[in-house]
């Protein structure tokens, strides 16, 4: 009798393999976004934007910011690590907990600087999620390429007048976890690759280096031209070591 009991709730359990995950159990899973070569993204700059869906049908299961400090400087960017040594302890993070019955894979979205829509990068990845078995800790970890830049002069749409050449071509550059970078810095900003490409009327003018400045994440380099036009600035910044780089893009009127 106690034979037959269990083959038949073997055969119940292979007509029926839900039966095994009745009850939904709640399950956290902790995201964090760790800008390339630097810290954690956090509320200092906006956090990171992190949207958790059921791989299979796209539908969003859970959604929210990064919310917290870029970490500790010393445990994330100059100390060594052994396997399964914390990065993250205080570190911003977005922590859902999901309701689920059986596991779910899923897609986690990252979208960040949230608040930076010119410099926002979106990266994502997949895992499996299974009832009652978190991912925490330091938790799942995307990283976030790039540099945020901001080009501050000449601004957008300037008209100006010959007579004010040369102009100062003046850009903001920070990490995407809001980092300074400052000369011979731990963020150095004279080995990063600055460089306005300078377009005139549709045509390449110019190529000119940006020097980093006293004040922290500030770049600058004067521009010269005696010619009038309409003048388009794509500014870049390159980390050759990492090979991390972002990009702004500005226009000004020379009459």
């Amino acid at each position: 009798m106690r034979r037959s009991g269990f083959i038949i709730v073997a055969l119940l359990l292979q007509l029926f393999p839900s039966a095994l995950w009745a009850e939904p159990t709640p399950t956290e899973i902790t995201v964090r976004a760790k800008a390339m070569d630097a810290k954690f993204i956090g509320s200092s700059i906006g956090g990171a934007m992190v949207i958790i869906r059921d791989a299979d049908s796209g539908e969003i299961l859970a959604k929210g910011l990064t919310q917290g400090s870029t970490g500790d400087t010393t445990r994330i960017m100059k100390t060594p690590r052994e396997r399964f040594q914390s990065i993250a302890d205080g570190a911003a993070h977005f922590t859902a907990t999901l309701n689920i019955s059986e596991p779910v894979f899923l897609t986690v979205e990252v979208l960040a600087p949230y608040i930076k829509k010119q410099a926002r990068v979106v990266a994502q990845t997949q895992t499996w999620l299974v009832p009652g078995k978190p991912i925490s800790g330091n938790g799942l970890i995307v990283e976030i390429p790039g540099m945020l830049v901001d080009l501050l002069s000449p601004q957008t749409h300037l008209y100006t007048g010959l007579d004010q050449s040369p102009f100062e071509i003046r850009a903001n550059v920070v990490m995407m976890c809001g980092c300074s970078l400052t000369d011979g810095g731990l963020w150095d900003g004279s080995k990063i690759e600055v460089v306005a490409l300078v377009k005139r009327d549709g045509k390449s003018f110019a190529r000119v280096p940006l020097e980093i400045q006293e004040t922290m994440n500030i770049f600058s380099a004067p521009f010269a031209t005696d010619l009038p036009g309409v003048y388009e600035i794509v500014l870049y910044a390159y980390d050759p070591k990492t090979g991390n780089t972002g990009v702004d893009r500005g226009s000004f009127i020379v009459r």
